[in-house]
């Protein structure tokens, strides 16, 4: 740790993995016990911004636990700000949000009772974030957990369990295809409506901006399809050297269902042919396996590597409140 990382301290908890020597997630804490200046907070991340995104790149996710100044939304867009990442507008992703303040929205806002699968964030659109930040701001009174898994390792325990399905994979990519109604359906965890998905009330813009993401839009009497790709399943991370499980495969086949979509034909190879049903669920399981879920205490932040590890959402008993911010 450089000397002027003294603000920050590295901490252990039970819940982390260890990889090679490397434990998922890194977690931060204050060095000192008075830590309830928020500036004092922001100008430590604006100072040791370097080794903040070394630690990142290495760890992959960094847990910032038990800053005392976290307590609002407005506290935690400071935050995001003193990172200094450039702000990605939501366009293209299929949650329902609601933007609280400033760069600062509130995270998947489907109900409760649902889980949220394993998903790169907007891996089904051809710009994504490479960060996501999540902040707690009400904590749940139980469950809740945003659980995260690396994914170069799932890409490694598929394609050595797997390797025909991963080559097929590799060479045809994936089809995303769901169908929008025009305005958000709060009780389903894809249920942005086009209106809001493509910030227009105009079909022809929606179809500009639909083009621009590598989607084609099928206009219906209550809504539209939208058919997105072919698009890789599998990228390769430049800055790691390393092939990554990049995609939304098994979020689309186990958990895009609504009143107006089948999650079986949310995704299909890019070729159009079916996935193999018994390896999407035993994806599943391996996504949870290599998985850790810290339970949320209240003022976390969670920043994550949107290239090296996907993320979920247990279920919950209210109250809950997630905040969320995407970078480019």
């Amino acid at each position: 740790m450089p000397a002027n990382s003294s603000f920050f301290a590295e901490c252990k908890l039970p819940h982390q993995k260890n990889y090679g020597g490397v434990v998922f997630p890194a977690v931060l804490s204050p060095a000192a016990v008075d830590s309830g200046d928020l500036s004092v907070l922001t100008a430590a991340v604006k100072e040791q911004k370097p080794w903040l995104d070394a630690l990142l790149h290495k760890h992959g996710a960094i847990l910032f636990r038990g800053f005392d100044a976290l307590t609002t939304a407005s506290d935690f867009n400071d935050v995001v700000e003193a990172f200094g990442y450039e702000e990605l507008p939501y366009v293209g992703g299929a949650a329902p949000r609601t933007n609280v303040v400033g760069r600062v929205f509130t995270a998947n806002e489907s109900p409760p009772d649902q889980k949220i699968p394993f998903h790169h964030e907007m891996a089904q659109v051809p710009e994504y974030p490479t960060k996501l930040f999540f902040f707690c701001e009400v904590e749940p009174a139980s469950g809740g957990e945003t659980p995260i898994v690396l994914s170069h390792v799932v890409y490694e325990r598929m394609k050595d369990k797997y390797p025909d399905f991963v080559d097929k994979l590799e060479k045809h990519g994936v089809l995303y295809k769901r169908v929008l109604g025009e305005e958000d359906d709060p009780s389903s965890p894809i249920g942005r409506g086009w209106k809001s998905t493509f910030l227009t009330t105009h079909k022809s813009v929606a179809e500009e901006r639909a083009a621009k993401l590598n989607m084609k839009l099928e206009w219906t009497d209550n809504g539209v399809k939208s058919i997105m790709g072919p698009i890789p399943a599998i990228k390769f991370d430049e800055s790691r050297q390393r092939k990554i499980w990049f995609n939304s495969m098994v979020a689309a086949y186990t958990g895009w269902e609504d009143k107006r979509n089948d999650p079986k034909k949310a995704v299909t190879f890019g070729d159009g042919n079916p996935l193999p049903d018994h390896i999407i669920h035993d994806c599943l399981k391996i996504l949870e396996d290599e998985s850790i879920a810290i339970p949320w205490q209240k003022g976390d932040v969670l920043l994550i590597d949107n290239l090296a590890v996907l993320h979920s959402r247990k279920t919950f008993t209210p109250p809950r409140r997630i905040l969320a911010s995407l970078c480019k």
